[in-house]
């Protein structure tokens, strides 16, 4: 039976907080990674942890927003790390996601569209003129002609994305009730699968509190 894939976020700045994150989201009924954002990966020691994490799948949440050499040059500065997922926005352009793609080796490169964190209220607000889909829509044209690995999106944009992207769709955005905390674009596990989801990024409805009975939840919700 296939199994549902989970990125467990390790949003933390404590080694100790994260070894235990991984030790009590061990799971034979999901297939889970672990995804590691810039909090952890800026922090004391976070380089050093991940370089020993061993048999594990690893997602470098770096979300590399740059011109096209110095973020191929970051993709190189990493890859002893041997990530198995690496994080660039889809709004560096398209040189820069070929430049990526190009030096990643057996790296998989995920293009980031919108964030969650933001609607039409919000994009306004930056200069966009545009509605989120419209510009997830672009995004995906982009990510595909850049020939990347995976996308990252909404699960409220699934559907459009996959009508473009044939690859891998990862998306977080995941809750388990109406605690949104500061995400503006969310559903529920259950809903992102249906609608096509191949990994789902979960971070505090599982690391927040008991972790063990957070994640016996998920598995319940998903039967």
């Amino acid at each position: 039976m296939k199994k549902n894939k989970v990125f467990i976020a390790c949003d933390s700045n404590n080694i100790k907080k994260v070894k235990q994150i991984i030790k009590k989201t061990q799971s034979s009924k999901l297939k889970i990674g672990y995804k590691f954002g810039l909090e952890f990966l800026n922090s004391k020691g976070g380089r050093s942890f991940i370089s020993k994490l061993k048999n594990k799948i690893t997602f470098g949440d770096y979300k590399l927003a740059d011109i096209p050499n110095t973020c191929s040059s970051a993709i190189k500065a990493i890859s002893d790390l041997k990530f198995n997922y690496i994080t660039i926005h889809i709004s560096s352009g398209l040189n820069a996601l070929k430049e990526a793609k190009k030096v990643s080796g057996k790296t998989k490169i995920v293009g980031v569209t919108i964030l969650t964190s933001l609607d039409n209220k919000l994009l306004s607000e930056i200069g966009y003129n545009k509605a989120v889909k419209s510009i997830v829509i672009k995004q995906a044209q982009l990510a595909k002609k850049a020939k990347l690995d995976a996308i990252v999106c909404s699960p409220m944009e699934v559907n459009l994305v996959k009508k473009i992207f044939k690859k891998e769709i990862i998306t977080p955005g995941i809750r388990f009730n109406s605690k949104v905390d500061d995400q503006k674009r969310t559903l529920t596990p259950k809903q992102a699968y249906k609608n096509g989801s191949d990994w789902l990024v979960i971070g505090r409805p599982i690391t927040r509190g008991n972790i063990k009975n957070n994640l016996q939840n998920l598995i319940n919700h998903l039967k």
